[in-house]
């Protein structure tokens, strides 16, 4: 943590970019919104209170300097364009736009350091990988920062030179938490913090309330956290206790990664929309497809940001001499938008109501794996059945007594009230009373708001959440017996981050030495569970389901061996979790000094 003027809160989002800080040389410590100078029009720079995470690849004969120049210089002029025009280009040249990189970094699938997007485009358009587009945006970020906030050449008023906290969806995996840091880096923001999103949502309530919280929550509250943002559906439980004397408020489940938000509404309104130019005669194609996806998404942020909005235009280029000024166009009213939304993404189900799994076909597209049930209900249900106590016999799932929204997708009222009444009448069935809704801040800026506070508190000011590591993690080790044919060596489950850890601190795993190959190319496996609480490091697990246990990324590397290529050292391991929210694993030879440390990795096969 830097003594820094600025603590500055980051929401790199799959739809915006939001930038909020403290001016901590000033004494009302207020969290502010940061105006980001970006490209809106050829030729035309403006400041918007968010960054729209969309990258624009210009043809050549659109690259003049003076079309895309920015206020700062910078070697990238004319190479790519992000923000608020990238987003525009997206419905008239879809093929050159990249969109969702932040869904992409959490994709184990792919090598995310290649360049593959934008995805299933020929080969003929340049491609960058969700790294570098998530660098980018960052770097934009930096620039304008310094541009507006650094007074010309003060180096302590950069942006490189602050407390940044950048946020993440709570279910990211260590490796898409270390190639987010790794972006940054590249960036030119070497030093940064992770803090997970509905975390920050919930420090932004709080901040909105500096001392009013304490009235609108007392002890035994669960507070559940709905997340619902362009890429993600991110769940979390942060329960109110009392420890001397003092309301304590404490973080007590993560849920699953669930690639299902914004993203997945726009395609399903395209789909829609598409039938409807079919019933009129006019045909999509795969190219058109792309834009209207693009214009369906104006469209729904449009209608859901603006409670007097009653349609939006939908606007799609034309491909054929039949279309009347080069264009096909209709409208989306309100009405038919929320309850396409509602109906499709938030059904009404019973509590013993699972998301439907969802055979998978023998060949499948490669791409994002999206959920396979739409349902956000039903994986609502999910969760709260997860975390349901051993000790709450009577009860078939945890029963929160508060929910706080955030995300874009969560500006709908009529989303909020599906959501809230079909909680309520789960809680209800089982004896208990509705849930209250708690009014939070603007879900746009909320979470780059709560990141900002969450700095503060860092600096011992404010109110600090209890959390620590959202999941426990475990290292792969291969048992010791002799060869079987037909029957592959049986692994176990070794505990080196136990749920609840504490950024900054690390774990001995005692009681155990470990056989480390070195000199050769060996394959490290690495699970996670949000669901087990109580394992300590060190915990053996012989016997697991998946779902207990979740495998991650695995690395393939090949440790330096000073000679002994291919031995087997016998080490000790103490796991580090770094004050960035990465994870380390070091490994100690039992005999001389010598020390091997492991970080999760990207796979670099496809």
């Amino acid at each position: 943590m830097k003594n820094s003027p600025f603590i500055v809160g980051i929401d790199l989002g799959t739809t915006n970019c939001v930038v909020s800080y403290i001016d901590t040389q000033k004494d009302d410590f207020q969290c502010n919104l940061f105006e980001i100078p970006q490209v809106t029009d050829i030729g035309v720079v403006e400041t918007l209170p968010s960054l729209p995470s969309f990258l624009y690849m210009p043809l050549e004969s659109e690259r003049p300097e003076i079309s895309y120049k920015l206020p700062w210089d910078t070697t990238e002029t004319g190479k790519y364009v992000v923000g608020r025009y990238a987003l525009a280009r997206g419905a008239q040249a879809p093929t050159r736009v990249i969109s969702s990189a932040k869904s992409w970094l959490c994709h184990e699938g792919i090598d995310r350091q290649s360049a593959i997007l934008p995805w299933g485009v020929q080969d003929t358009v340049e491609k960058m990988s969700p790294v570098a587009v998530s660098s980018a945006y960052l770097n934009h970020i930096r620039q304008a920062w310094n541009l507006v906030m650094a007074e010309g050449a003060d180096a302590a008023r950069k942006l490189e030179a602050q407390d940044i906290y950048l946020t993440v969806p709570a279910s990211f995996d260590a490796v898409a938490r270390d190639l987010t840091v790794k972006a940054a880096a590249m960036a030119g923001l070497p030093d940064v913090n992770l803090i997970e999103e509905p975390l920050s949502a919930f420090y932004a309530w709080v901040n909105g309330k500096p001392d009013g919280w304490r009235k609108d929550v007392t002890v035994g509250d669960v507070v559940v956290v709905c997340d619902i943002g362009g890429g993600t559906t991110d769940f979390s439980l942060i329960e109110v206790r009392e420890e001397d004397g003092e309301l304590l408020l404490k973080r007590i489940a993560v849920g699953d990664h669930i690639l299902l938000g914004g993203d997945n509404m726009d395609l399903m309104l395209a789909y829609a929309v598409r039938k409807k130019f079919a019933d009129e005669g006019t045909t999509i194609d795969s190219y058109q497809m792309m834009g209207l996806t693009h214009s369906c998404r104006e469209a729904k942020e449009k209608i859901l940001s603006g409670p007097s909005c009653t349609k939006a235009d939908i606007v799609v280029l034309g491909r054929g001499r039949s279309v009347v000024g080069g264009t096909i166009k209709t409208v989306l009213e309100r009405q038919e938008v929320e309850q396409a939304i509602v109906e499709g993404f938030f059904p009404k189900c019973a509590i013993k109501d699972n998301p439907a799994e969802r055979r998978l076909s023998g060949f499948k597209e490669l791409g994002l794996q999206y959920s396979s049930d739409p349902a956000v209900t039903k994986f609502l249900s999910k969760f709260l059945k997860q975390h349901l106590g051993q000790k709450e016999t009577s009860k078939t799932f945890i029963h929160p007594t508060k929910i706080l929204f955030n995300g874009g997708v969560t500006k709908g009222q009529s989303l909020r009230q599906r959501v809230s009444e079909v909680l309520s009448g789960w809680l209800e069935a089982e004896g208990a009373e509705a849930v209250t809704v708690l009014a939070g801040d603007d879900p746009d800026t909320a979470v780059a708001i709560g990141a900002a506070y969450y700095g503060y508190t860092k600096r011992g000011k404010g109110i600090r959440v209890r959390g620590g590591a959202g999941r426990a993690y475990y290292i792969g080790v291969e048992t010791s017996m002799p060869a079987v044919p037909g029957m592959a060596a049986p692994v176990k489950a070794v505990c080196v981050v136990p749920f609840g850890m504490e950024e900054g601190t690390d774990a001995t795993i005692a009681g155990h030495v470990f056989g480390l190959v070195v000199g050769e190319q060996s394959v490290f496996r690495f699970f996670g569970s949000n669901i087990r609480k109580e394992d300590t490091p060190g915990q053996v697990l012989d016997q697991w389901d998946e779902t207990e246990l979740a495998e991650l990324a695995s690395l393939e590397t090949a440790l330096e061996a000073d000679g002994d290529e291919g031995a087997v050292v016998p080490v000790k391991i103490h796991s580090y979790l770094t004050e960035i929210g990465t994870l380390e694993l070091w490994c100690e030879a039992i005999e001389g000094q010598r020390k091997w440390k492991l970080e999760f990795s990207v796979r670099q096969e496809v």
